[in-house]
């Protein structure tokens, strides 16, 4: 009887952890990550089924299931409520320097009140840096600016911010224009976040490499812009896992200290304490990233039911483990990477009878849905480039960082040569990434294809695993989930419809144009933004344009057309053309000599076809004829020589006139009638076009504005709009729609489609 009292936690009831824990996973996801609808419908039946299994084979257990549930129920109820932050005179913030970061003068980073976190961004002086640089907790009052919600994202592909810091219980940011600072006496918390602080300004002391593996494998963080090719070769090869905090570092911290501890003669359970402490400063070190949580409750867990005599199976003591993490997040598998660790820890269990080859195999197929919706591309050779760079980066990277990290503030002399050794190796893998070697750029799986392909693949894993006493043919479900896989392929890269999509770039134009099967791409301008501080920056196509394009599984474009020379509309094609394949690349005659043109695509045309054009001409593709409308001769690449093209699509005429002003305008309007069903507004809606009298004669049945939010030129003019409203011409624009697409063609009536599902109509 003492026995059920003490380890009631522990049950010997084999799977029941699981299936509770799938059961809390099935409720936050309706609670939390459930968008519409069927979403909704479908976690609920998933909800209902685990709750079915649990009444049915542990009816005993029914104590300890109402109390985990009403336990979540409440939890997650008071993570459901949020807390907005009101800025007024008496508004308060706590900042810790580690989770800030400043650029010449801008600060942002994550702020602290008494009913949550937000967001915080603005310009400091040279005094509020100084005392940031002292690692103190600080107090922000008397702030001045405005408060807003987290935008989510507005393009298909897009990283979106809005559910990322959703997962961290952050929904608004303060965008501040003054404030005051003053240092706070720090707490235990206070001496951590220092402690953390502390060791940011150590790494960045350290040579390039030595210090970003120090601070992905201590800090779990990395400064994206100067390692993102870094980060792009470890992807493209499948072993970005490598670069997250996990079980592997779990295991070897706990190792180090285990050697420690038994080396200066201490008992098992002031060992454990000893790890346990240490593991708990790594989870505050790595802001509790979810891999490293993760592994640290288990390894928690599994000593405490050793020592206590218990025996729960791995896969229960997985469930365990994520029952209460869940308990502290409810909204845990919000974030990317809590779900595909925790997928990968049990995709480990399910195949821990199988070889090392055979388990690689099986954990990279779990994961591949996962890295389809997130990711749009994996790499089929994955479990060799693992096989190859595994080793080299636990025998190689991880004992040089470490060593570094112990060594680095008594002596700088092994630091060349540990750096000299990482240059060799992240040479080597960048060589094997630009193969592209085994690379497919699959495109992007939705949510319930995501969650077909998984339930088959754990079928198939289970299948193999009970073989030959499981009543499933193995067979049968490999080949099911090969035609999964190939038709979700077939309708991403042999689509029925096509396509007229007006990128949100912010301020600027990018229109992207695909025809049906077969498909052909192109694009209309890049956008792009000027770089004023003269510093090497991360383009925006790498956030926005590139990820749509592989989401849609394109690596390769049929032509670019470029309208004339702004940075709004040309300053990405350099980062376009490196990482893009661009058969043709079509502008207006006179461009090419224009010398910010020339350094825009300088070493960056390789097998492109450079293609002139001037009115009169037409580039004719298969399925669809660009007409060229203007200009009728040679110019510089200003707005008023902008590239200017009509086509046909779906008996539908697409017009598109760049930066056009209006004298350009009324002499289209003189040489040619043109009959237009949609118009994208020249000069992003500005007053200067277009001109009434133009509108008038092409009177579009609707007219497109792509402009940036809150832009300094006051885009869209209200001149303009006023002019649209007296000729009764419906209008859509980015700032408004985000991503603006219209379908056409598959046997359906063509369609327009707003990504952000408001705006007008």
């Amino acid at each position: 009887m003492q026995v059920s009292k003490t380890n009631w936690l522990f049950r010997n009831d084999a799977g029941f952890y699981l299936i509770l824990a799938l059961l809390l996973v099935a409720i936050s996801f309706w609670l939390f990550a459930s968008d519409s609808l069927v979403q909704k419908i479908v976690c609920l039946l998933f909800s209902l089924y685990f709750l079915f299994l649990l009444i049915k084979k542990y009816s005993a257990n029914m104590q300890i299931i109402v109390l985990i549930l009403l336990s979540f129920s409440l939890i997650a109820f008071l993570n459901k409520k949020t807390t907005n932050f009101n800025l007024n005179s008496q508004s308060q913030l706590t900042i810790y320097p580690d989770q800030l970061r400043v650029k010449d003068d801008f600060l942002s980073g994550t702020g602290h009140f008494k009913g949550g976190d937000i967001l915080i961004a603005g310009k400091i002086n040279d005094e509020q840096k100084r005392l940031l640089k002292t690692g103190q907790p600080i107090l922000m009052s008397q702030i001045e600016g405005k408060c807003e919600p987290i935008e989510p994202a507005t393009n298909i592909g897009e990283f979106n911010y809005q559910n990322y810091y959703a997962a961290k219980k952050i929904f608004q940011r303060v965008k501040f224009t003054s404030m005051q600072m003053s240092v706070l006496r720090p707490d235990l918390i206070g001496k951590l976040h220092q402690l953390r602080y502390r060791l940011q300004k150590y790494f960045k002391t350290m040579p390039q490499l030595l210090g970003f593996f120090a601070s992905e494998l201590v800090l779990g963080e990395n400064n994206a812009q100067e390692n993102q090719e870094i980060l792009n070769n470890y992807r493209d090869l499948g072993v970005i896992h490598l670069l997250s905090i996990s079980g592997l570092h779990v295991g070897i911290y706990v190792l180090i200290i285990s050697t420690i501890c038994y080396s200066l003669k201490m008992i098992d359970e002031e060992t454990f304490l000893f790890c346990v402490i240490i593991l708990l400063l790594g989870i505050f070190l790595s802001s509790g990233q979810a891999g490293f949580v993760r592994a640290s409750l288990t390894y928690f867990l599994g000593r405490v039911s050793k020592y206590k005599g218990l025996h729960i199976t791995q896969v229960d003591l997985l469930g365990l483990t994520c029952i209460i993490h869940l308990l502290f997040v409810p909204r845990l598998f919000m974030a990317a990477g809590a779900l595909l660790s925790y997928i990968l820890a049990l995709g480990l269990q399910l195949t821990d009878s199988f070889n090392g080859l055979k388990q690689s195999i099986l954990l990279n197929l779990l994961l591949t849905p996962l890295l389809l919706l997130f990711f749009y591309q994996i790499n089929f050779l994955t479990v060799l480039f693992n096989m190859l760079v595994v080793p080299y980066f636990n025998w190689v990277v991880m004992p040089l960082a470490f060593i570094n990290v112990l060594t680095f503030g008594f002596t700088k002399r092994l630091a060349p040569f540990f750096e000299k050794i990482l240059e060799l190796g992240e040479q080597l893998i960048e060589r094997l990434s630009q193969t592209k070697l085994g690379l497919l750029d699959f495109g992007q799986i939705n949510w319930w294809q995501c969650l077909l392909l998984l339930i088959v693949s754990i079928a198939l894993i289970i299948a193999l695993r009970e073989k030959p006493e499981w009543r499933f043919n193995c067979k049968k479900i490999g080949l099911t989930l090969t035609v999964f896989y190939a038709v979700f392929f077939s309708m991403i890269h042999f689509p029925l419809r096509g396509q007229v999509t007006f990128i949100d770039v912010g301020q600027g134009d990018s229109i992207f144009i695909t025809t049906p099967f077969p498909r052909r791409a192109y694009i209309i301008d890049t956008g792009g933004k000027l770089n004023f501080s003269g510093k090497k920056v991360t383009p925006q196509i790498n956030r926005i344009t590139i990820p749509f394009l592989k989401s849609q599984g394109i690596n390769s474009l049929d032509g670019v057309f470029v309208s004339h020379q702004d940075a709004d509309h040309v300053g990405d094609l350099g980062p376009l053309l490196e990482q893009i394949k661009v058969k043709k690349l079509f502008m207006a005659q006179g461009l090419l000599k224009n010398p910010s043109f020339q350094k825009r695509i300088d070493g960056r045309i390789k097998n492109t076809k450079l293609v002139e054009l001037l009115a009169g001409m037409q580039v004719k593709e298969p399925q669809i004829t660009f007409n060229v409308v203007y200009p009728y001769q040679a110019g510089e690449g200003k707005n008023e020589d902008s590239l200017s093209l009509l086509f046909r699509l779906a008996n539908k005429n697409w017009l598109f006139t760049g930066d056009l002003g209006q004298d350009g305008e009324s002499e289209i309007m003189q040489k040619m009638t043109l009959n237009v069903d949609y118009f994208k507004l020249g000069h992003h809606g500005s007053k200067t076009s277009s001109k009434p009298e133009f509108l008038q004669a092409i009177h579009p049945k609707k007219v497109f504005i792509s402009a940036g939010r809150n832009n300094r030129f006051g885009h869209p003019h209200q001149e303009t709009l006023t002019t649209l409203a007296n000729q009764q011409i419906p209008w859509v624009s980015t700032q408004d729609c985000g991503m603006i697409s219209w379908y056409y063609g598959g046997m359906k009536e063509s369609e327009f489609n707003c990504f952000l599902k408001r705006g007008k109509k």
